[in-house]
């Protein structure tokens, strides 16, 4: 992808505050942080988002996100850490190259989580059976 900020991230062409590097997966500082040691963990390989990924790469990912998350939390001596993705535009995806948010949290810092909702009597029946539907028919 040569117009991906990523992928030029990883190759060298942007600076970037790169905090961990293995032969899959590169880590590096936000440059928004919305606290900081607000971390960055994307693929080398470019996929667009989580959706996009082959199973067999998830292991991994997941591996060096855990890995990361807690040097950050324990760098920034965090109380906790949000670790976040958004998958395409409509959940908040800016750059179509996966990436997950790892963002060191503390007691007073500000940021809430989202509003909750609730269902209508006999909707999350309906919702959990489209879902459970669509699960069976992958497999």
């Amino acid at each position: 992808m040569d117009e991906c900020i990523f992928c030029k991230i990883i190759k060298g062409e942007i600076p970037s505050n790169k905090v961990y590097e293995n032969k899959n997966f590169f880590a590096f500082l936000d440059i928004g942080p919305v606290n900081k040691g607000h971390t960055l963990v994307i693929p080398k390989k470019h996929y667009k988002n989580l959706l996009d990924m082959p199973e067999e790469e998830l292991k991994g990912y997941m591996e060096t996100i855990q890995k990361v998350s807690n040097a950050v939390k324990k760098g920034v001596n965090a109380e906790g850490i949000s670790i976040n993705m958004s998958n395409e535009s409509a959940a908040g995806q800016v750059v179509m190259h996966a990436h997950f948010h790892l963002i060191p949290r503390f007691k007073d810092d500000g940021l809430r989580l989202w509003p909750q909702g609730r269902y209508k009597e006999g909707e999350a029946d309906k919702i959990k059976d489209k879902i459970t539907n669509c699960l069976e028919s992958s497999n």
